[in-house]
């Protein structure tokens, strides 16, 4: 079975999204732009971000916040770091950027989460991670629609 060449093409494009999307995954506390990420992939930071976006549903920033807040939830749940010392450890740089999305992505601030914390002691981490799993407002509205 031969492939036709754009059929080539997308799947090197996939190959490099998948790249793009794993150096998220691991460098997620460190400072990473879009600019960064498509110049390690030889791409314009344009056609990286409609690319991701077209393949993943959510721009490479999106989806890089996303990350760090998971981790953020994770370290919040331990409760022996502050709120301040959550943000800067999952490589966020401001604080009320990172409550905000935080709070976006959640549904409440850090510190409320923190508190709520209890609700999952004694839960396996793999669990926990799975119940609290991020939800965007959007996703959580649909979400409800669906069920009702």
């Amino acid at each position: 079975m031969t492939s036709t060449p754009a059929e080539a093409q997308r799947l090197r494009d996939l190959a490099l999204l998948r790249r793009v999307r794993d150096r998220i995954d691991r460098e997620y506390a460190k400072p990473l732009n879009v600019e960064a990420l498509a110049l390690g992939v030889n791409l314009s930071a344009g056609h990286l971000s409609r690319q991701f976006r077209l393949a993943y549903g959510e721009s490479p920033y999106s989806y890089l916040m996303t990350r760090r807040i998971e981790r953020a939830m994770a370290l919040l749940r331990r409760g022996d770091l502050s709120v301040t010392e959550v943000c800067f450890a999952v490589g966020c740089t401001s604080l009320g950027t990172f409550s905000t999305r935080f709070s976006e992505l959640v549904g409440m601030p850090p510190s409320a989460y923190r508190r709520n914390a209890q609700s999952t002691a004694g839960m396996a981490p793999c669990v926990a991670k799975q119940v609290t799993r991020p939800v965007r407002n959007r996703e959580a509205s649909s979400g409800e629609a669906k069920v009702a």
